[in-house]
């Protein structure tokens, strides 16, 4: 008799199966037909059986079907008989398969790591921090329809997760809000704010502080003695770049974690906790750099961040930013919860505000998930002769 091994996992996908052997650490994809050969594979067929069962389905093509058996066989993802020094998932605990989920992330096998915590979320469908796992896992992954499932299932028992409660608004292709919540980025860096250089520089290669200092300076030429306001400056990585050129540096964020971080790099003059907009709308300084890096990103709408910032711009001062490149017309909020822009968007935005639009350039400003994440450096001018905007 032809049976599963008893410690393989199985997951639905649009085209078959992932079967992931938490035993032998080995992941398959399985097309349809070969999924509907395992799913026979259930102790109660021999091989003449499922000849039988199968001709309608594989006809002439059985012996292709039989020599692919006898590899899964070879390869132990069937047996012809219960294996008995083989231990079967089922006697598995959700934290066991949990915390198994988490190490084979740390090895970046995703795609096992979802399976595995898909069925700890099976055994477990009270406990909300394992849906919180299955939602993130699903999310990384690219299975929409899951995550939106399993974050929905969290929030059902933590309805206060303003960051899920975000990421369930960029899964549901709603229409976006026009920015992130100040609550939803209060919680994203106040968890973020332990690990974030390690985890930027380190893990996701990121690029775009030095990158955006080096295409503004060059839009500055040799001027030094600046007064340089560094918005969402979070712990410093940005800031610490203008260092050297600024006469007063300034720094401002939502997060009072980051802005602890900050606080002990130690090259800001001042700084304050607060939310951009609102500060700027009611700032009475002006500065000849405003520098906004991986900010814009949490802003659908530009607008609400590019008008403020230019009447608090110099005569000729500078206003730099990042942004994640969009395909789009103007904006959308991504998966990931992070709004992407495109190109002309950002052009028509900037000249609305009457600003001089001196340099737009696509560039990679990190890595996610392996992937590089196509950023976009824009740097702006305040002319000379432009009249001051609302």
């Amino acid at each position: 008799m032809l049976i599963l091994s008893p410690s393989v996992l199985l997951s639905t996908t649009a085209d078959g199966y992932v079967a992931y052997d938490v035993h032998l650490d080995r992941l398959y994809r399985l097309n349809p037909t070969a999924a509907l050969v395992v799913e026979l594979c259930d102790g109660t067929r021999d091989l003449e059986g499922l000849e039988r069962d199968l001709e309608a389905v594989v006809g002439d093509d059985w012996p292709q079907w039989r020599d692919w058996l006898a590899t899964a066989v070879r390869d132990c993802l069937v047996y012809e008989a219960m294996p008995v020094d083989v231990s079967p998932v089922s006697a598995c605990d959700p934290t066991e398969l949990a915390t198994h989920a988490d190490r084979l992330q740390r090895r970046d096998r995703v795609l096992a790591a979802f399976v595995c915590q898909q069925r700890a979320s099976q055994l477990a469908p009270d406990d909300p921090d394992v849906s919180l796992r299955l939602g993130e896992l699903a999310h990384i992954v690219g299975r929409r329809d899951d995550a939106r499932s399993a974050y929905q299932h969290y929030l059902s028992r933590c309805p206060d997760d303003a960051e899920v409660a975000h990421l369930m608004t960029a899964l549901s292709d709603e229409a976006p809000p026009l920015r992130v919540s100040n609550r939803c980025i209060e919680q994203l860096y106040g968890r973020f704010a332990g690990f974030y250089d390690e985890n930027m520089l380190g893990e996701l290669g990121y690029c775009a502080p030095e990158r955006l200092h080096r295409v503004a300076t060059s839009a500055l030429g040799a001027r030094t003695g600046l007064g340089v306001l560094d918005l969402g400056c979070g712990t410093g990585l940005n800031g610490s770049r203008w260092r050297d050129q600024a006469v007063h540096l300034t720094g401002l964020d939502l997060s009072e974690p980051m802005i602890a971080k900050a606080r002990a790099r130690g090259v800001y003059d001042r700084l304050d906790t607060a939310e951009i907009t609102t500060w700027l709308d009611n700032a009475s300084e002006r500065f000849d750099v405003i520098v906004a890096c991986d900010t814009l990103i949490y802003f659908g709408d530009l607008t609400q961040v590019v008008r403020p910032a230019r009447r608090r711009l110099t005569v000729g001062g500078v206003l730099a930013f990042s942004l994640e490149r969009g395909e789009c017309d103007t904006y959308r909020l991504s998966d990931s919860g992070r709004f992407t822009h495109h190109p002309d968007y950002v052009s028509s935005v900037v000249s609305a505000a009457k600003l001089t639009l001196v340099s737009l350039d696509e560039t990679v400003v990190r890595y996610e998930y392996g992937q590089p994440v196509v950023g976009l450096l824009a740097v702006c001018r305040r002319p000379e002769t432009a009249l001051d905007v609302a």
